[in-house]
C-alpha cells in the first residue's frame, strides 16, 4: 500500500507548485536540464584533505577554480597562482581574479556568482556533518557522472528507484506497506519515504550484522537546490543509520562531480559496515551513471516520445518545477533567498543528535 502525501513547508502566491495544473504539467514536460544555469550559490569544490599549498583545479559550469592554501588561508581564484590576472577575467571574482570562499564541514565551498552576494548563511545544513570536518578518509570518495547535475538530482530523489536499480545493496522492493510525503520551499525539496517491514539491506545483512528478515525504514532525501547538493539520511531498525552527504557539482553542462562524504561514525568500529558502507557509493554510482548517462543528450535534440510519468515521480516533477522557477526568477535579475538554507534542518530529516 503507498500512501502520497505534499506538505509545503511555505505557502506564498508566488509557490510555482501550487499553479494552474495544466501549467504545472507543462513545465515537467518542457524540462531541458542542461539550459539550468543557477548562480548565487556554494558549491563543495573539494574535500578539506585535497586542498593544500600545491594548486589544484576544479570548475564550475566550465568556469575554473584553482584551490591552494596560504599558510592557514584557503585560497579560491580563476587563475593559478603561476599566471596573470587578465581582462578577460569573469564576473564571479574580484579584481585580483579571487572566489569567495568558505572552509566547512570537511570541504572547501566556492561562490559562483556575484561576489557581494556571497554570505555564510547560504551554506547548507548538514547537521550529521562535523562543522571542522575531520572525517577518516576511508568515509570520503569521488565519482562522476557523464550527465549534468540536475539529471543525477532528478534521479536521486526518487527513492524508490533503489529498490530495482540498487536492490543488490539496499534491498528490493518487498515491504508491507510505503509512504511517501513531499515537503518543498523556494530553496529546497525533501522527499520522506517510510517503508514497514521492508526486506534487509543486503550490505546490512552480509556486513552488518543484522540477522532479521525484514526492518522498519524511513529514508530521506533532501536537494538543495542552487548548491545542487543533497542529503540522503536513512533510519534502520535493526540496523544502522546512513549518513551521506552527496553533491553534485556541475563541472560542465555534461559532467558531474560527486565528492561525497559518508559519515559511518555511529556505527561500532569492529562493525565491518562501518568501512565498507562508503565504499558502496562506487558501486552504486556506477549503477546509476548507467542510467542517467544515456538520458542525458535525449534533452539535447528534439524528441518526439512524451515525457511519462507515474505517481512515485511526484518529488522529481515538483524538482523540475522548482529548478525551472529559480532559472526564471534568475533571468529577471532576481537573485535573492526567500529561505533559509542554513537553518538546522534535523527535523525535518529525522536526525537524532547523540
Amino acid at each position: 500500500m503507498l500512501d502520497i502525501q505534499d506538505t509545503p513547508q511555505v505557502h506564498d502566491d508566488g509557490d510555482p507548485i501550487s499553479a494552474d495544473p495544466r501549467e504545472f504539467a507543462a513545465k515537467v514536460n518542457s524540462w531541458v536540464p542542461h539550459d539550468i544555469v543557477l548562480k548565487d550559490a556554494w558549491f563543495p569544490l573539494a574535500h578539506s584533505f585535497a586542498v593544500t599549498n600545491k594548486p589544484i583545479r576544479r570548475a564550475v559550469y566550465s568556469h575554473p577554480y584553482f584551490l591552494w592554501r596560504e599558510g592557514d588561508q584557503v585560497i579560491a581564484s580563476e587563475f593559478h597562482p603561476a599566471e596573470a590576472v587578465t581582462a578577460s577575467k569573469s564576473d564571479y571574482s574580484d579584481p585580483s581574479g579571487r572566489y569567495p570562499v568558505i572552509e566547512k564541514y570537511g570541504y572547501v565551498w566556492g561562490w559562483f556568482g556575484n561576489p557581494a552576494n556571497a554570505a555564510p548563511e547560504h551554506i547548507p545544513s548538514l547537521p550529521y556533518l562535523p562543522e571542522d570536518g575531520g572525517l577518516p578518509h576511508h568515509m570520503l570518495g569521488t565519482v562522476r557522472f557523464d550527465c549534468c547535475a540536475p539529471l543525477s538530482l532528478e534521479n536521486l530523489i526518487d527513492l524508490t528507484h533503489a529498490d530495482f536499480l540498487h536492490a543488490d545493496v539496499v534491498g528490493d522492493e518487498k515491504m508491507d506497506k510505503e509512504t511517501v510525503e513531499v515537503f518543498h520551499d523556494s530553496e529546497t525539496i525533501t522527499m520522506v519515504r517510510t517503508c514497514v517491514n521492508k526486506s534487509v539491506a543486503p550490505i546490512m545483512k552480509i556486513f552488518g550484522g543484522v540477522r532479521d528478515d525484514v526492518q522498519q525504514v524511513r529514508q530521506v532525501i533532501r536537494i538543495y537546490l542552487r548548491s545542487h547538493a543533497a542529503i540522503a539520511y536513512g533510519r534502520f531498525s535493526p540496523g544502522d543509520n546512513v549518513q551521506l552527504f552527496h553533491p553534485c557539482v556541475p563541472e560542465t553542462r555534461d559532467r558531474t562531480r560527486l565528492d561525497y562524504a559518508m559519515n559511518t561514525s555511529n556505527v561500532k568500529k569492529r562493525n565491518p559496515f562501518r568501512y565498507i558502507m562508503p565504499k558502496a557509493s562506487y558501486k552504486v554510482s556506477r549503477q546509476d551513471s548507467y542510467m542517467t548517462s544515456p538520458q542525458s543528450p535525449r534533452y539535447m535534440r528534439p524528441e518526439t516520445r512524451k515525457d511519462l510519468h507515474s505517481p512515485l515521480d511526484e518529488a522529481g516533477q515538483k524538482y523540475r518545477v522548482l529548478m525551472l522557477a529559480l532559472a526564471e526568477r534568475q533571468a529577471r535579475g532576481d537573485f535573492e533567498y526567500r529561505d533559509n538554507v542554513s537553518a538546522d534542518c534535523s527535523e525535518i530529516i529525522g536526525y537524532q543528535k547523540a
